[in-house]
Order: C-alpha cells, then structure tokens, then sequence
C-alpha cells in the first residue's frame, strides 16, 4: 500500500520517503497532517475514490507504528461501513507492506486539501476517546465532491463500486433487523418501522432515528436497553421489567447522576451486542420525546449498507415546541387561518423543520446517514 505524504507529515515521521512503485490507485492513499482542536490529526485520502480516513489524538509514540494504525484504521472505516470481514481482509492482504513516499502531483494535493477541508468541518464531532474517527470519517466521505469536467462523486459510492469491481461480488454484511419505533404521545399516532444493519452503532442508530423522525440534533439524547434476552425476560418480575438494564448516554456529564442504573458511552456501542433487546431512545430532555424500539424481524439477506424506512404514519413535532401540549396548540394554530397566530406558527415551524411525514424524502436522506 502506498501512503503519499505531504512535507509536514514526512517531517513528523522523521523519514527519508523512499521510491514510490507503481501501485493500483485503490491501495493507494494521499495523507496530511493537520492540528485540528489542539491535537495532531492525520487525514488519509484515497486516490481512486476519494474516500476519507481520519485519525485524531495522535501522539509522538504513534508515529512510530503509523503503519500499523493506517492498517487499523482502514479496517474499523469498513466496519463502519458494514462492509464484510473477507472484505476487509482480502483489502488488508493486499496491503501488507506500506511504503511512505511523497505526494503525485497538484490536482491529487488539491484534492486531499478538500478532504482536510471537510475535517475542519466536523471539528466538533471528533472525540477523545479514539485515534479511530469513524464517525467523521463516514460523513466525510459522504459529502460531494467535483471529479473533473462537470461530474460529481460521493467517496463512499465510489468505494464500493472499487471494492465490488474488484472482488467481483457483494461487499457488505447481510444482517439487518427490522425495528418498530413509536413515538410516545397521548394523543397522537406517531411511528416508524425501519431495518438497519445489526451491527450499527449506537450514535448512527441515534442519526437514523433524528432523519426518520425529522429532529434536528439539536439537544441532548439516551438510550435505555430493558431485557438483552427473551428467556431472561420472562425470568423477571413486572417491576423488574421496567428496570433499564443499562442506560447509554451521549455525553460524560451523565456520569454526574446516579439514577441506580449502570451506565455507559454510546460511542462504541453496536445494536447486535444486545439484540433482541427492547429499547427507549429519548431526544431532547426538556420536551422528552420517547420513542419505544422494539425489534420485529431479524434478515439474513440484506443486500445494502444503508437504513431503510419501510413503513410509517404520522408527523412528528417540530423541535422546541414545548412537549406534547404545546405541540397541540401548535397544530390548533396552523389548521386554522383565521387564528391570530396562523402564520407566525406556520412560518415558525417550517424554520423548525415541521414537515409531513414522506416516505421517499426520509428514505432519500437515510441513504446517506
């Protein structure tokens, strides 16, 4: 594999670059070095398809074994990806020994500066609690970008056309689970039933669930995951029952209340590790909107790496409206023209996302989640 360095990373490695051999451009990757929040960040391109790998935190000692962690970090973006193990090592097969040389040429530079561009955006989704930003990286790479003469490309597209080119065949995990998600009001029918990979984190759960329902991000979220095994469940009393068995949280001020609940990071969690669990996600702790999550159907023969919505009725509330009364008074005043309120309330709400429930417009955004 062929790792083509910019001066500043070649300096930080403190290496001669050696001669760069003739190399297929899908193991081959442009790099940077970037500072991006304090802290040293490597941005790895590829130059068939332009897919981003982010790695952040990197100390002096990791310089050291920077093979080793591009290796590692390739592998846990295809994971991510829900690309297939084989896959993954068939890739890494081809790619044993890493040669650090200098970069091509300007076109292929301007195009990892675009890449460190895109990180600098997402600055404030990096974490600390992995060199590994797979997260970022995903979004990266689903951003478009200008492939010359007035055509366009989504990396992670052209990833997978590379990967299926190459090995003639499916790429991705075929393992999914169909969730059926309500939201819980008294008196509306809101719901979702949607099939995600079985091995998606908990945070891209959390990004299915925002496009599915039309939030926005904008506040703080949880996850409660009740009884992992139905064997387990029936064993447990009535009270027991309603006793989460484990609550993952979104950011480390949680850790500060102890609700009697164990507790843990989202960050790392994937869905299969407590499959067939029955869940509650809660967005935005001021208006409390829960949703329960109960798993339907488990498939063997998925054939994509994105969610799907299958099925669904109901608008949900826009943000910020004030739980659901004010989310009634909010409907009261944009059914009736005559109210005094009408069109601030209509106007308010279309800055607030309001919209009608479409399954084609949540599937369209879904595909790039």
């Amino acid at each position: 594999m062929l790792i083509q360095c910019t001066k500043k990373l070649l300096n930080e490695l403190k290496i001669k670059p050696s001669p760069a051999n003739e190399e297929r451009t899908l193991f081959s990757w442009h790099a940077n070095l970037l500072t991006v929040a304090r802290r040293k960040t490597l941005v790895l391109m590829n130059d068939s398809n332009r897919y981003v790998i982010i790695l952040h935190g990197l100390k002096a000692k990791d310089f050291k074994k920077l093979d080793e962690l591009i290796s590692r970090a390739i592998c846990e973006a295809f994971r991510a990806e829900n690309i297939k193990e084989d896959v993954i090592k068939s890739f890494l097969s081809q790619s044993k020994e890493i040669t650090f040389t200098t970069t091509k040429d300007r076109s292929t530079v301007a195009r990892l500066n675009k890449a460190c561009d895109h990180t600098y955006f997402y600055e404030r989704e990096l974490t600390q609690e992995s060199l590994y930003q797979t997260t970022v990286s995903k979004r990266a790479s689903r951003l478009i970008v200008g492939d010359g003469k007035n055509d366009y490309i989504r990396p992670n597209e052209g990833l997978y056309s590379d990967l299926e080119e190459w090995l003639e065949g499916s790429i991705f995990n075929s393992d999914a689970v169909v969730l059926h998600v309500t939201l819980e009001l008294e008196n509306h029918h809101v719901w979702r039933k949607i099939v995600v990979p079985k091995n998606i984190t908990f945070p891209d759960l959390h990004e299915v669930l925002q496009t599915t329902f039309g939030w926005q991000d904008s506040h703080l979220h949880e996850f409660h995951i009740y009884a992992s095994k139905p064997f387990d469940h029936a064993k447990l009393s009535r009270e027991e029952r309603r006793k989460p068995l484990v609550n993952l949280v979104c950011s480390k001020e949680a850790f500060g209340y102890d609700y009697g609940i164990p507790m843990k990071m989202e960050t790392e969690e994937k869905l299969t590790d407590y499959l067939p669990a029955e869940m509650t996600y809660t967005y935005d702790f001021g208006d409390d909107w829960k949703h329960h999550i109960v798993v339907e159907e488990m498939i063997d023969d998925y054939d994509v790496n994105y969610p799907v919505c299958l099925a669904g009725e109901g608008d949900a509330p826009p943000e910020d409206v004030g739980g659901e009364p004010g989310y009634d008074e909010f409907l009261a005043a944009i059914a009736d023209r005559m109210n005094p309120d009408y069109e601030h309330m209509r106007s308010w709400g279309i800055r607030q996302g309001y919209e009608e429930f479409s399954i084609e417009m949540v599937n369209r955004r879904l595909k790039n989640v």
